[in-house]
């Protein structure tokens, strides 16, 4: 009798241990171990955040999402969300809380990220809230962001591509023939007209060779000797009458001083007149020669030019049927 008294009251301290650890067990996975601070935060999208959602501090488990209240704002709704965390938890001023999701796969929680703040919020102090990082938003948000740009760009895009095309139909099935008939007449003209232009090129290229063959005669050594040799007596020349000008120059001189002073100078200008004569008559024969072949050579020069206005280009001199 007396051992079934003390299994009965083994297995009863068993199942009261069993309700314990369960309770316990159940406060540790909600999150509600014992006292906590609430704080709020508001978002405009709250997808997947309800009573016991998870609230993360950098990654370690410190609360629970206690309600989601929707209000209205300006015409917009938004929703607070109130959150308890375990009490004399600190959290900085500027500390940030976002909806994120650990993996692909796991629930949403609220993650908090630590400011650098040196002061702690308080208790019922609002959470500083960001947009959500999740791989799920960004989506959500892409496609939103990518059906904006359909309705926006792409749609009024095609629709232009397609009254081109239709531009383009009409404009070939119109006007493409009368364009093919042009193109085709242009086409007959230009084959009609280019044996006319090779044979205009060919007879310039043949003129050039002509003008180029001419102008080597023309800087011949032959011509070259001639022309230097005219050049250098036409030079002599010029010095001989430089000579006879310098020498009249004195003369004018002379009578100058003679003018204005007849008596003192008389003597001086019959000695300098008869030594310019003397000097003359010493230089008449060369200086006559020298014009005379001068002369000739300018004769000779302008008739053979006269007669061939060639000579000046190229070629040899004629023959002079007179000599």
């Amino acid at each position: 009798m007396r051992s079934s008294k003390i299994n009965y009251l083994i297995v009863g301290l068993f199942v009261c241990a069993m309700i314990a650890v369960f309770v316990v067990s159940i406060a540790m996975v909600t999150g509600r171990t014992g006292a906590t601070d609430n704080y709020y935060t508001v978002y405009d999208n709250v997808t997947g955040v309800k009573y016991g959602t998870q609230v993360i501090y950098e990654g370690y488990p410190v609360g629970q999402v206690e309600k989601v209240t929707p209000t209205e704002r300006e015409g917009r709704m938004e929703f607070r969300v109130d959150i308890s965390v375990t009490e004399g938890w600190r959290i900085p001023e500027d500390s940030q809380i976002e909806m994120a999701a650990p993996s692909l796969l796991s629930a949403v929680a609220l993650q908090i990220h630590a400011g650098v703040s040196r002061d702690g919020l308080k208790a019922g102090d609002r959470v500083n809230s960001r947009a959500s990082s999740s791989v799920m938003g960004a989506v959500s948000t892409l496609a939103e962001q990518l059906a904006a740009t359909i309705d926006s760009d792409i749609k009024p895009l095609i629709s232009e591509l397609t009254g081109t095309v239709k531009e383009v139909k009409r404009f070939v099935s119109a006007d493409g023939n009368a364009l093919m008939g042009d193109a085709s007449a242009l086409i007959r003209d230009i084959s009609t007209r280019v044996p006319e232009v090779a044979d205009n090129i060919r007879s310039f290229s043949e003129n050039i060779d002509k003008a180029s063959a001419e102008l080597r005669r023309t800087i011949s050594p032959t011509n070259r000797k001639a022309v230097e040799k005219v050049i250098g007596e036409m030079s002599l020349a010029t010095e001989n009458v430089r000579d006879v000008l310098a020498t009249m120059d004195k003369v004018l001189e002379d009578v100058d001083r003679l003018v204005v002073d007849p008596k003192a100078d008389i003597e001086t200008v019959i000695s300098e007149t008869r030594y310019v004569v003397e000097s003359v008559s010493r230089h008449i024969d060369s200086i006559n020669q020298n014009m005379e072949a001068a002369s000739r050579n300018m004769n000779e020069f302008s008739r053979q030019i006269r007669a061939n206005p060639g000579l000046l280009l190229g070629g040899s001199p004629q023959s002079d049927p007179v000599q």
